[in-house]
């Protein structure tokens, strides 16, 4: 039934009516009405951020973590438009957010008043939708729809903009299942003649390999089981992009690691040699393809995407099936056991032997020796030393970011927190605590760059306040790492601007924010060092001193295809035991 309320009122309703359980937020003026009915209810818990950016990573660790939208409230003005980065990030990583913006009121808007700004303009290109409400009456329909379009089809972020006056002025609330969203219905099971198509290619295929994306995770965990059915039944073999790890477990037969310009050997080789390519929730980013002209050259490509718009528009493809990843992979799998479970087994296991020679390169080797810890062996530790427990993983972005995704491994989806398509430094602290306001007593970490860390540290006062034991585990080289390795490689040795000679003494900053602070840079002392990091009941900011100059292989040169790999010191090196190093 509707019913009378003030348009501030609507708004926390309407959250409690979707179901949302916390905010993160920064109250100012033209929000202080929300701010207020916040204050006197107790359904919904406010996490105070220290920058509007940090609230909506934030936003955006609760939604991949848990799979439900993120919600963050911020002010107008600069708070707006300090949420445009946050929102970017969303956009191109396919995350469902709903941010509240307060605006000036209606009567004011365009008169260039105090911390007023276009926000509807200025996030029309970062949003998948926003809105600006001028009518009391419509607000609480505009916040239930706003929830359907960041939740349904291709996730992603949208804004409402709510001036000042609309939150005092009463109007009529309208519950979430009176409201129409027919407009607005992506379209969810595949067309049957192209899968029939695509079970005919999986059946005859020689060198097939399946590659996937976060569209999987975006899908549900339904989706991450029916791939694993598919994969596991057929026994070909998978990659993933950054975005989709964890959707089959790290641990699986067919599992290649993840491809792309960091890639494994074995699954850029794959993807190159492949004569079948099934493209499953991914959209051909450019740090996947390479060069597109030499991307998977001689295959057959399939494509599944909820979002049309990414169908053909970086790679042509032969299949192309629009719908959810779940519905597509359920009906794959119906029509692929009603014809026998076909595949065409002496073949497949020719190139399995194939893809087992790639992997015997053990491109991701190394050597620890020495007294200076390499930033690969620290992440093997972490890997060695947490596996198993019930952990979610964030990361800035760098090259610690690159050597996280290779050296850590994922078993489940949700459980890996990193900003991929914008590639956005600064995500991996507010991340991290909203992966932690969503799971109170879980292990998370955020892997940093010292570097990538100092750019939202302010969160760590957040995640003392709100008692939050996020551990984050800093790979401190004293540079800007993938700068300072492009410029190695591509510009003549000429570190221009690509370390800092004023960095903080981390464990005191620590200790600063009221937290516990551990260096290490023994690679003898690291597993005691992480222990005590993981043991701790608190925020840790742990400093680990590692190889100020080490490169992040393998590595595609830009412009190049995905035979052409660097490899580093793998093509000088002997072949060490996989997972391991050697100390010497």
């Amino acid at each position: 039934m509707t019913r009378q309320m003030t348009g501030a009122k609507m708004v926390v309703q309407a959250l409690k009516d979707q179901g949302v359980d916390v905010v993160f937020g920064y109250p100012g003026g033209a929000v202080l009405p929300i701010y207020d009915e916040i204050f006197q209810q107790n359904d919904i818990k406010h996490v105070l951020v220290r920058h509007e950016q940090g609230a909506v990573h934030a936003a955006e660790g609760y939604a991949r973590s848990t799979g439900k939208p993120g919600v963050c409230l911020v002010t107008s003005g600069p708070g707006a438009t300090n949420a445009v980065t946050g929102l970017t990030d969303a956009l191109l990583d396919s995350i469902p957010i709903v941010v509240l913006t307060g605006q000036v009121p209606t009567f004011m808007i365009g008169s260039d008043a105090f911390q007023e700004a276009d926000t509807v303009g200025i996030t029309r290109s970062c949003t998948k939708h926003n809105w600006l409400v001028k009518n009391t009456d419509k607000l609480s329909g505009t916040l239930h729809e706003a929830f359907h379009v960041a939740t349904s089809g291709r996730p992603g972020p949208v804004l409402i903009d709510i001036p000042k006056d609309v939150q005092f002025a009463d109007g009529e609330y309208t519950p979430p299942q009176k409201v129409e969203v027919s407009h607005y219905q992506p379209k969810l099971k595949g067309d049957m003649a192209e899968i029939e198509m695509l079970v005919d290619a999986i059946e005859k295929a020689e060198r097939p390999v399946f590659y996937t994306g976060g569209g999987v995770i975006n899908s549900g965990p339904a989706a991450s089981q029916l791939l694993r059915e598919l994969v596991d039944g057929t026994g070909f073999p998978i990659t993933s992009t950054l975005m989709g790890l964890g959707a089959y477990p790290a641990s699986g037969k067919g599992w290649l690691g993840m491809l792309g310009m960091h890639g494994l050997y074995e699954a850029n080789m794959a993807m190159h040699g492949c004569d079948l390519m099934i493209n499953i929730g991914a959209r051909f980013d450019d740090r996947i393809t390479g060069r597109l002209d030499a991307f998977s050259p001689n295959s057959t490509k399939a494509h599944i995407d909820i979002d049309p718009s990414s169908i053909n528009k970086v790679i042509r493809v032969d299949i192309p099936i629009v719908g959810d990843v779940g519905h597509v992979l359920e009906d794959i799998l119906k029509v692929w056991k009603a014809r026998g479970r076909k595949t065409n087994k002496a073949a497949l296991a020719n190139w399995m032997k194939q893809i087992e020679e790639w992997k015997a390169v053990n491109c991701l080797q190394f050597k620890q020796e020495g007294s200076v810890i390499k930033p690969q062996y620290a992440l093997a530790r972490l890997e060695a030393l947490t596996k198993g427990m019930d952990r979610y993983i964030t990361t800035e972005v760098g090259q610690h970011q690159m050597w996280a995704a290779q050296y850590l491994g994922f078993e489940d989806p949700n459980r890996w927190m990193t900003s991929g398509g914008l590639g956005t430094m600064g995500y991996g602290v507010p991340a991290s605590v909203g992966v932690q306001m969503a799971h109170q007593d879980s292990l998370v970490i955020n892997v940093a760059g010292e570097a990538s860390w100092l750019m939202n540290m302010q969160e760590m006062g957040t995640a003392m306040q709100f008692r939050l034991p996020v551990k984050q585990f800093i790979l401190n080289n004293e540079r800007l790492g993938m700068v300072r390795q492009w410029q190695e490689l591509l510009h003549g040795e000429r570190y221009s601007h690509s370390w800092s000679e004023s960095l903080p003494d981390f464990v005191k900053l620590a200790e600063a924010f009221g937290c516990k602070g551990i260096q290490c840079s023994d690679p003898a002392d690291l597993d005691d060092a992480i222990m005590e990091m993981i043991e701790y009941d608190g925020p840790v900011i742990f400093d680990c001193l590692v190889e100020k100059h080490e490169n992040c292989f393998p590595m595609i040169p830009s412009g190049k295809a995905h035979n052409e790999m660097l490899l580093g010191d793998a093509e000088t090196q002997g072949v060490i035991q996989s997972g391991g190093a050697v100390l010497v």
